[in-house]
């Protein structure tokens, strides 16, 4: 009931936030065998929202408001990424990786779009970098929140992949909450990180999660692809969020890459500042398919 509840919540928030856009509809697909849950509100063109790890549409995008300010000028879609929210939750690895792309381009197929402006923040900016080296036709734009692909894969990659993963079987996210923390602020202390995992892992399916984080090794691009992605390109990060560097690199290897950075925000503060979604909503205004 409390879930419910807070998805009622949510709702109505993003309703209340699109103003006259319309209240957001929740349907469902079939995506090769996976159900995915999807909402969808206001008109013109379609922006396709791919929320992060352990989170989902509401928490990622309606809550902070991205949903309902993006809904005021386009059609927006927040998919549930398999493994996550009301969608189908797999526990073999191999149903993840690339496939969690494929959901993307299965939801255009679904809706009749041929392409989309598409925008994902940290798990699913690694989801939709792949997805843009392997079907680039599908996007009209891309905007890469929090993170930009997995952009090769090292020993250490492997490491903390094994160990997350581990934890995950447990119902854990220390390692995770301890890599993402704000570079700006001390670390977080041990009654932190379990009081940190217990509120993201609420009602969630560790087995599932756990299987999300095993099949990152098939997400791995080159930058030298990402780079060469034949789309319009933006990205948005905190100043503060350990995966500027990578945005950074990326920059180095597509100058054209619009860059932009949110001073003193953290890898979970940055999409619920106001600068990001003004970000996201000036780049797509820019880029206008039509």
């Amino acid at each position: 009931m409390a879930i419910q509840r807070r998805l009622l919540l949510a709702a109505a928030g993003a309703c209340l936030a699109a103003g006259d856009a319309g209240a957001a509809e929740e349907q469902r697909f079939d995506s090769a065998g996976v159900p995915i849950r999807f909402i969808e509100a206001g008109r013109g063109e379609p922006v396709v929202l791919v929320h992060g790890y352990t989170v989902d549409t509401e928490a990622q995008w309606v809550e902070p408001g991205v949903f309902g300010t993006l809904a005021e000028g386009f059609r927006v879609i927040g998919m549930d990424a398999r493994g996550h929210g009301r969608s189908g939750k797999p526990h073999d690895p191999a149903q993840y990786g690339p496939e969690m792309g494929m959901d993307v381009v299965r939801l255009l197929d679904h809706l009749g779009l041929q392409r989309a402006h598409i925008v994902g923040y940290s798990m699913g900016s690694h989801v939709v970098a792949q997805l843009v080296t392997l079907r680039p036709e599908r996007f009209a734009t891309l905007t890469l929140g929090g993170a930009c692909g997995r952009l090769g894969w090292t020993a250490e990659d492997q490491r903390r992949v094994d160990v997350e993963s581990a934890e995950m079987d447990q119902g854990l996210l220390t390692s995770q909450i301890v890599r993402l923390a704000p570079r700006n602020q001390p670390p977080p202390s041990e009654a932190e990180i379990r009081a940190q995992s217990e509120r993201a892992l609420a009602g969630k399916d560790p087995r599932a999660l756990a299987a999300v984080r095993r099949s990152n090794p098939a997400q791995v691009i080159a930058v030298e692809g990402l780079a060469a992605a034949p789309v319009p390109m933006l990205g948005v990060v905190g100043t503060a969020d350990p995966y500027l560097r990578d945005f950074e690199r990326l920059k180095a290897a597509r100058p054209a890459l619009q860059l932009v950075t949110i001073e003193g925000a953290s890898h979970g503060t940055a999409p619920g500042r106001p600068e990001f979604v003004r970000a996201v909503a000036d780049f797509l205004r820019a880029n206008r398919i039509g």
